[in-house]
């Protein structure tokens, strides 16, 4: 199944006023939140939704300023900004909403009223996701969250079923941040498919937390909702073994510290007519009577498929795999890229010497937390980078070729085995390193921090990396809803902002692969991006162990 959503310009219709990245209604109103606005009982009515802050100053939803009255509960608790929140929170762009969507598909239909109630449970349940931004000014010398007891507002919505509700959905996901000036920061969208299935769709403000903190609250809603345990499975003991020789477990080098990261060659045609709407998954049709014109940078475009597990050697208990799946998901993001860089090379005159290719740096989001019920709620993870070097470039000619040659990809994923091997033994350094940490010292206020963190962004997006690829792996909860099932598919998408402009992410569920692919429109145009989604298919299918032929030896 694949369905592609394109990069969209409009707001959506019937399911509230547009909002700003930093969760201030665009046009000055306050949105109406989606689906019915009731308590978790099913009751009554909830306190109205927080009144938007005035148009300058920086109060709760952005600018610089006060925040205004706001019908809203008391918050219970103050907590500064970390590192993570506080350099996102500084550099939010209203033409590249840091949003974070999550679809989980379920086999049938859940029950309104209890979805509702187990949801609110859960948020009380993991207290730090009931949150928002404290008003603050420019020389205040920190953002603060404030943690309230109550939500300001029902984060559960049931947008009316239909043709188009989950393409939709999805387009809300891309272009509209939960506010974070309303506790919490996290929407719930419930869409009932024709054939009796229900689609929870998930968006949260990357600036208040990331994607494995939002699954651990569905996973509890999921329990208090059907009642079955959904505690995370226990991770896979990998039996020690004998390592590697020395030499073949050392790293290749990663090339020069300073060598500016290659880029991927931008694909859009905006001179053109809007492109037609692609052939959708069923039950996802893109909303028909709106052209999609790329290359304005405003929005994301998106892919979702699923793919094949690729194959991998045989080995004993007592064996070590000489390689993993994550490290054929980034020899795949490697070859994607090489490959379609070299689709986009210019012409060169006959005879005429290729420039130097520059390296491709794949930067990795690791988390070291537990999923159990004490998990703790937030951004997490820690940025590493995986960089290819020398070796890449000399098999440049056989990787990139179609298809990529099976000796060269052997090659190409023992060396990136060693490299990941190398990275995990590694001490756990700062979440974006020393420099965010310093960057986000409370010395100067916030205002001026901001100003030099977007300054030192600008210049140094010649050295951001190639593009990011986050690997969920195996969703570690069972996620039973009861009658309506446990999930037949999981796609997780992270926000593709510019110099990279694409970000892949990927999910285990049931024996396949869920792969996203979300780009900026003004790196890639809707084409552009299926052909890319294309390439990934061919070159992860290109890193799986094939057996060898009677008497030969296997790749």
């Amino acid at each position: 199944m694949t369905a592609l959503q394109p990069a969209r310009h409009e707001p959506p219709d019937g399911h509230g006023a547009s909002r700003d990245s930093r969760g201030t209604p665009a046009d000055g109103q306050v949105a109406p939140s989606v689906g019915p606005r009731t308590p978790p009982d099913g009751r009554g009515e909830l306190s109205p939704a927080p009144s938007p802050s005035p148009p300058s100053g920086e109060g709760a939803g952005g600018g610089f300023g006060g925040g205004g009255e706001q019908s809203r509960g008391s918050a219970v608790a103050h907590l500064p900004f970390p590192v993570v929140d506080e350099i996102s929170r500084h550099c939010l762009d209203d033409g590249e909403p840091e949003t974070v969507h999550i679809e989980v598909h379920l086999p049938g239909r859940v029950d309104p009223v209890r979805l509702r109630t187990a949801f609110h449970q859960a948020l009380a349940r993991h207290p730090r996701i009931l949150m928002r931004q404290a008003p603050v000014r420019w020389w205040h010398r920190r953002y603060r969250w404030q943690l309230t007891a109550t939500p300001d507002v029902d984060p559960v919505g049931f947008p009316p079923p239909g043709p188009g509700a989950l393409a939709r959905a999805r387009q809300r996901a891309l272009d509209h941040c939960p506010p974070l000036d309303a506790s919490p920061p996290v929407r719930l969208e419930v869409i009932e498919g024709a054939a009796d299935d229900t689609v929870l769709l998930l968006t949260l403000h990357h600036t208040a937390l990331d994607g494995p903190a939002c699954l651990r609250v569905l996973a509890t809603a999921a329990e208090l909702y059907g009642g079955a345990d959904n505690s995370p499975a226990p991770a896979p003991v990998r039996a020690p073994g004998p390592r590697p020789e020395p030499l073949a477990d050392r790293p290749p080098a990663p090339g020069p510290r300073l060598a500016r990261p290659a880029r991927i060659a931008p694909d859009t045609n905006p001179a053109s007519a809007p492109t037609p709407a692609p052939t959708p998954a069923p039950g996802s049709a893109p909303r028909p009577g709106r052209p999609r014109h790329p290359g304005n940078g405003n929005g994301n475009g998106m892919l979702l498929t699923d793919l094949p597990i690729p194959t991998r050697p045989p080995r004993t208990p007592a064996q070590p795999a000489p390689y993993t799946v994550n490290d054929q998901l980034l020899v795949a993001t490697w070859l994607m890229v090489a490959r379609w860089n070299r689709l986009h090379a210019p012409a060169r005159p006959h005879g005429a010497a290729a420039p130097a290719a520059a390296p491709i740096v794949v930067t990795m989001p690791v988390d070291d937390r537990p999923r159990d019920a004490g998990m703790p709620i937030g951004n997490g993870t820690r940025l590493v980078s995986v960089g290819f070097g020398p070796e890449e470039r000399r098999d440049a000619g056989p990787l990139t070729a179609d298809p990529p040659d099976p000796d060269a990809v052997a090659r190409l994923l023992r060396r990136t085995a060693a490299r990941t091997r190398a990275l995990k033994a590694a001490a756990p350094g700062p979440q974006l390193g020393l420099y965010a940490t310093m960057l986000t010292a409370p010395v100067l206020p916030v205002g001026l921090r901001g100003a030099v963190t977007r300054t030192l962004r600008r210049a140094a997006a010649p050295w951001t990396s190639t593009t990011l690829l986050s690997n969920i792996g195996r969703i570690a909860y069972p996620l039973d809803f009861g009658d309506a099932g446990r999930p037949t598919a999981v796609w997780f998408s992270a926000p593709a902002r510019m110099p990279r402009g694409l970000t892949v992410t990927t999910v285990s569920v049931a024996g396949r692969i869920q792969l996203a692919l979300r780009w900026s429109p003004a790196l890639l145009d809707d084409a552009a991006g299926a052909r890319l989604g294309d390439l990934f298919r061919s070159s992860l299918a290109a890193t799986a162990w094939t057996p060898p032929p009677a008497g030969g030896a296997a790749r």
